[in-house]
């Protein structure tokens, strides 16, 4: 009965979250600590919300919900298709950036443990380890080049122990506890980011010169496809009128009818180049030249 009673409080928790708050970030929890976490939700107090359970309790809660509307919910129905492993959500109504800078700042060193997965390679720099001879089998399982000196072991090269994405083995693991290295960081790492639907972080590395450059360009394609298919456009007027106003200024030089400034400039650069480079500031790489 009690652990209902938890279930029903939980599934009326994310409810009522899901329909409150606009955005949300989900993480990945593996690794992260119940104090670390702890520290977080005190540290998102007052901007954010952070909600973590079973992800079959999450789907089913969604599913139930799907089923209880009216309409479609594509934007919850999302969240169901990826919400896989240890996942859990910071809801906020805010910028989603200052909860990202919380994340970033409860990110903690941690110790290499066997059988995980190295998120990040690790490097033992050449030099003394502080160990005495007695400890040379940890370096010899990983055939690392080592001398005693001082009474110390030293080890001669640089040596990769752990290669990202390769699992840590009990040696590695071994080894760098005894030198007190933590090669790794965990913290809660976001997967998704959830506004509507399901987005990949990335979006938010998007900014306004992204997207300007992007219309931009799309305008161009528009334009070029106008011109080459003869239609016009919003997109190509400029082009069709700097076109035809090369073709009238073409036209007036040719039938020497200089009425109107474009084309007196165009008839100085024709008589004389050297004179209107002059007198309009033309030609500066030229000028630069001649001053060498």
């Amino acid at each position: 009965m009690v652990a209902k009673a938890k279930k029903v409080a939980y599934f009326a928790h994310l409810e009522e979250a899901l329909n409150s708050y606009a955005r949300a970030c989900i993480v990945d929890f593996d690794f992260v600590g119940s104090k670390q976490v702890s520290d977080i939700r005190v540290a998102l107090r007052g901007k954010a919300e952070l909600i973590h359970g079973k992800n079959t309790m999450i789907r089913k809660c969604i599913r139930d919900m799907v089923a209880r509307e009216e309409g479609p919910r594509e934007d919850w129905e999302s969240i169901v298709n990826v919400m896989r492993g240890n996942l859990g959500f910071i809801f906020t109504n805010g910028d989603i950036n200052e909860v990202i800078e919380v994340l970033e700042e409860y990110v903690k060193p941690a110790a290499a443990k066997a059988g995980v997965i190295a998120p990040a390679s690790c490097t033992i720099p050449k030099g003394p380890t502080g160990l005495d001879p007695a400890q040379t089998s940890f370096f010899q399982a990983l055939n690392i080049a080592t001398k005693i000196n001082k009474g110390s072991i030293e080890i001669i090269n640089d040596c990769e122990v752990i290669k990202v994405g390769n699992k840590v083995g009990t040696s590695e693991a071994a080894l760098l506890t005894k030198l007190g290295v933590k090669p790794f960081e965990y913290g809660l790492r976001l997967v998704y980011i959830y506004e509507g639907g399901i987005f990949s972080p990335d979006v938010l590395k998007i900014t306004d010169a992204d997207l300007a450059a992007k219309f931009a360009e799309g305008v161009g394609f528009v334009a070029a496809l106008s011109l080459g298919v003869g239609i016009l456009t919003e997109a190509s007027l400029s082009s069709v009128i700097l076109g035809g106003f090369k073709n009238v200024c073409a036209l007036a030089l040719e039938a020497d009818f200089i009425e109107f400034p474009q084309v007196e400039k165009i008839k100085e650069f024709v008589d004389d180049p050297e004179a209107w480079c002059a007198k309009y500031g033309g030609g500066g790489g030229g000028g630069g030249g001649g001053g060498g």
